[in-house]
């Protein structure tokens, strides 16, 4: 099985007319994903390479019962395709979208927690979801995901995202379904609904978690796992030797005293019984292993 994506999830992409939105929608159409429309506004009844596009995510929802939404649109723009998305009837929302407004993204996460319970934001700033050979809704390269499980993935890093599906495809190790998370201060999913998520797939039998320095997700993901996981985990922190005050790469990666340090969440997980690895390869080793004594 997969967690929020398989290979019946009908997908319309936000954006679909750019430059981005037409190279990663049809790279998502290529992989086998059911991407039937496009939406940009002003551009109805128009296609690309066969594929039509709408005027509105309703329009779009409406003719093609599409019930995700990939959004590829600039960050002035982003947090209104999310809500139209929402407001739309759709159910899970993928925005890769960098450089939103904090402000936005807050606002955008609480309006979509009260008025739509239903609907999943994954991200944004994020590389998105990819359930191998299934379904793939995102930037992620689909040659570097290996269908069949049994471990499933979820990172805060765009770029260890594709080392930990790398790591382990080379050793002949499948994933269920890889999370993106995105690294914003605000994500719509957080590691929590991931390992809730994974913990109730009867397939993923193990679980591949990419931390990093700033905020407190890593530790409320340790208390999880110690309260409420039965499979085991891996985890690797990276930013491990960034200096205290300086934001390394994502908007959420800075430490501020003693607050979203490395240290502090490798701690905290191995508290937890995670086995936290020292670099990412070693991540992909220690999750070998675990795999081989299932």
């Amino acid at each position: 099985m997969s967690i929020f994506v398989d290979e019946n999830t009908t997908v319309i992409v936000q954006g679909l007319t750019g430059s981005q939105g037409k190279f990663h929608g049809l790279r998502n159409r290529d992989y086998g994903t059911k991407v039937l429309a496009g939406v940009t506004p002003g551009k109805g009844g128009t296609d690309v390479d066969g594929t039509p596009v709408y005027d509105s995510v309703k329009e779009a929802v409406e003719e093609t019962g599409a019930v995700a939404s990939f959004v590829v649109v600039p960050p002035r723009g982003a947090a209104e395709a999310i809500l139209e998305a929402a407001g739309a009837g759709i159910s899970l929302i993928v925005c890769i979208t960098e450089g939103i407004p904090a402000q936005d993204e807050a606002r955008t996460v609480n309006i979509l927690k009260r008025d739509f319970p239903s609907t999943r934001l994954i991200g944004p700033n994020c590389p998105g979801i990819i359930s191998p050979g299934k379904c793939n809704i995102g930037i992620t390269p689909g040659d570097i995901a290996l269908p069949g499980g049994p471990v499933g993935v979820v990172s805060r890093s765009g770029t260890l995202t594709y080392q930990a599906l790398h790591e382990l495809s080379q050793q002949k190790v499948g994933q269920t379904t890889c999370v993106g998370m995105g690294g914003d201060p605000v994500p719509g999913t957080s590691f929590v609904d991931c390992l809730a998520a994974f913990e109730q797939d009867p397939e993923t039998r193990a679980v591949m978690m990419i931390g990093e320095i700033g905020g407190s997700a890593e530790e409320s993901a340790a208390e999880f796992i110690s309260s409420s996981m039965t499979k085991p985990v891996v985890a690797y922190i990276a930013g491990q030797t960034a200096p205290p005050g300086r934001r390394m790469g994502h908007a959420g990666a800075i430490v501020s005293g003693n607050s979203g340090t490395a240290k502090g969440k490798m701690d905290a997980l191995s508290a937890a019984g995670v086995r936290v690895a020292k670099n990412p390869t070693e991540a992909g080793e220690i999750m070998v292993d675990i795999v081989h004594s299932l």
